[in-house]
């Protein structure tokens, strides 16, 4: 579908051609913007509030500062689409988040204008901050650095550490404060309402109004008006709140709170911020999917609905014939309320995931022990470890590549403590259009090598409920891993009675002969697939679901070398280190020896698209797995693991 942009946007190739309009075309710019966002996103699909929120401030910051020379972070990226569109992308826009398409995210090598690759919450002022450091020392006073960050993103640790740093550093950056109350979820925590305070208080805000009114009036010189505003400023906000000076008192100056949809406000402000040295701050008030009304009152489900009829606001799902199996992680969001009814000693932790997570449905159910703690991964397992060493069971529920950042706690709070913290790592595996910052690839070999872990991961819904169960168990006394992908599971009779399942124990699913195929975790699944395509051709292959790759299930292992002599491994995740490696070690140190090829995510990063698409070039989807099995037996190339 061609999709034609208003007219003063489509002459819009680069923020040069933006520069040459008047500062009166701006409102009529940032309204072709935003539509043009509506009108591609509701047809192609990706993230969308985010960058509704921020169309004016996309624009107004091209067309005030010289970028790329003057650099431009974008915290997280899902409000960049706006930024895309300015900067030389608008005619492939609509491939974004498409397989061989440009990122749902700034990227280095997608253009000049994205000065900094980003996913994770949370980077953008140290980012900006080393940036004009660099340029302060190479002696680049003109050069100006921009950090827009959210004030659900300020909440992260790496924030405040970086806030601690410019205040002090004494380079030129501008952290720009987008503060609308929302991350993908409703924003908490002490931050959210200190700005709140700043924002609705109608006596330091009039203060403030009046104080530039009448300083605007004065006929005395810009560097007296300009001192005289910051003494007067600084005293009203004493004056309103003892707490409104938290980022003055990091020797950050601090300016706003203004109207993030004003243009000319904000064209007028960043330009006079321009003339300002050193590190300072620009707290904006923005509404998340401004401009369309569906967006603004249900923030959470319009920051990426899929595709929807941009005129009705229906946001179309495929026509189903039969029930459906439940995504993983509804599972997970109901099965830990049911085990919290049978032990009052769980209870649930997510950093800023709960309807990710699905840990929103025990926090409506049972508020006082289920907890969203904003985007602090580090501190999420460091309180679930506070809370076990009190005889709680703390089900951690964590995406499996936001557990990176909190590696330390994992390994330092919990695992040298051997506290019996259950960590579930959702969205493990290629996730699909988030791409390289989101695809879960890293956690089994970023685990596996932690002492006192156990390592374990569902092929189905069944198998998450019982894994979970098992976790909970008063027998249970150690960390417990239980990864799972993003997405629609394979039953939809999924709930099940419990069942325990014994500590690394895996289950031979398929008797064979010429083959055997171990897999771990849902891509069992593909194995299932593979295994009736290698019968139709007349080939016997065996199918083990190995259940946990740590500990592994050495009886079962036996079984398989001492009766095969071509394997496959299969696994969701890094074969560098990662499920196949342990498989490998094991041979090593048994002294077996057998064909083994390990399917799985290559040791290079893997771009975007549907999960289906990146399964199938990586070589483990159904038709992978079969086709890896056929060569293999044809090959008959030895392999010796040492």
């Amino acid at each position: 579908m061609n999709i034609t942009p208003g007219p003063l946007l489509g002459k819009i190739e680069s923020p040069a051609d933006l520069r040459n309009l008047s500062k009166e075309q701006l409102h009529e710019v940032s309204e072709e913007l935003r539509q043009f966002i509506i009108d591609v996103v509701s047809v192609h699909g990706g993230h969308f509030a985010a960058s509704l929120g921020v169309v004016e401030l996309s624009v107004a910051l091209h067309y005030v500062f010289n970028t790329p020379y003057d650099q431009l972070v974008w915290d997280v990226g899902h409000q960049a689409y706006g930024h895309k569109i300015l900067t030389g992308r608008r005619d492939v826009f609509h491939t974004n988040r498409k397989y061989h398409g440009i990122s749902g995210f700034p990227k280095r090598d997608e253009s000049l204008y994205d000065t900094f690759g980003v996913g994770h919450s949370s980077t953008s002022i140290s980012a900006a901050l080393g940036m004009a450091m660099a340029s302060k020392y190479k002696g680049e006073a003109d050069r100006q650095h921009i950090a827009v960050i959210g004030d659900g993103a300020m909440t992260a640790g790496m924030a405040f550490e970086a806030l601690n740093h410019a205040g002090v550093a004494n380079a030129n950056v501008l952290i720009i404060l987008n503060d609308n109350c929302m991350s993908i979820d409703p924003n908490v925590g002490a931050l959210k309402e200190y700005l709140t305070d700043i924002t609705t208080s109608p006596t330091y805000n009039k203060l403030r109004d009046d104080v530039w009114n009448l300083l605007g009036k004065l006929p005395v010189g810009k560097r007296f008006t300009r001192d005289m505003a910051s003494k007067l400023e600084a005293g009203l906000k004493g004056v309103v709140s003892s707490s409104s000076n938290l980022f003055e008192s990091l020797k950050l100056r601090y300016f706003g709170p203004i109207d993030g949809h004003n243009i000319v406000k904000l064209v007028d402000t960043l330009q006079d911020l321009k003339d300002i040295p050193g590190p300072k701050l620009l707290h904006i008030v923005t509404t998340k999917g401004k401009g369309y009304a569906l967006a603004e009152k249900d923030q959470t489900t319009w920051h990426a609905p899929g595709l929807f009829d941009k005129i009705t606001g229906e946001i179309f799902r495929k026509p189903q014939e039969k029930p459906q199996p439940p995504k993983y992680q509804d599972v997970f969001g109901h099965t830990i309320i049911e085990l919290a009814e049978q032990n009052n000693t769980i209870m649930g932790i997510t950093p800023a995931m709960p309807s990710g997570s699905s840990l929103k449905f025990m926090m409506e159910k049972m508020p006082d022990r289920a907890f969203d703690v904003g985007i602090c991964e580090q501190h999420a397992v460091t309180l679930s470890a506070g809370l076990a060493t009190q005889g709680m069971r703390v089900f951690c529920n964590i995406y499996s590549s936001f557990m990176q950042r909190a590696y330390d706690q994992a390994l330092h709070d919990v695992a040298i403590q051997k506290l019996p913290v259950v960590f579930c790592l959702d969205r493990a595996g290629l996730v699909g259009e988030d791409g390289p910052t989101h695809h879960g690839a890293y956690d089994i070999a970023y685990m596996r090598c932690v002492p006192n872990v156990i390592i374990s991961s569902p092929m189905n819904e069944e198998e998450l409920r019982n894994l979970m169960y098992t976790s909970q168990l008063p027998s249970q006394e150690l960390p417990f891993v239980i990864r799972y992908p993003r997405g629609q599971g394979v039953m939809p009779d999924w709930k099940q009675p419990f069942k325990e399942i014994k500590i690394g124990t895996g289950r031979k699913l398929r008797s064979g002969k010429d083959i055997a195929i171990l897999s771990l975790g849902h891509p069992g699944n593909f194995v299932t697939e593979a295994c009736k395509e290698l019968i139709a051709d007349g080939l016997q292959p065996a199918h083990y679901d190995m259940r946990f790759v740590k500990p592994l299930d050495e009886a079962l292992l036996h079984e398989i070398f001492s009766e095969f002599s071509n394997v496959i491994t299969v696994e969701d995740a890094a074969i560098t280190g990662g499920f196949g490696s342990a498989i490998l070690e094991f041979m090593a140190q048994h002294g077996y020896k057998a064909n083994v090829r390990m399917l799985g995510i290559p040791d290079r990063i893997v771009e975007h698209g549907k999960p289906e698409e990146l399964h199938r070039e990586c070589g483990y989807d159904a038709a992978g797995i079969a086709a890896a099995a056929r060569k293999m037996l044809k090959e008959k190339i030895t392999v010796t693991a040492i």
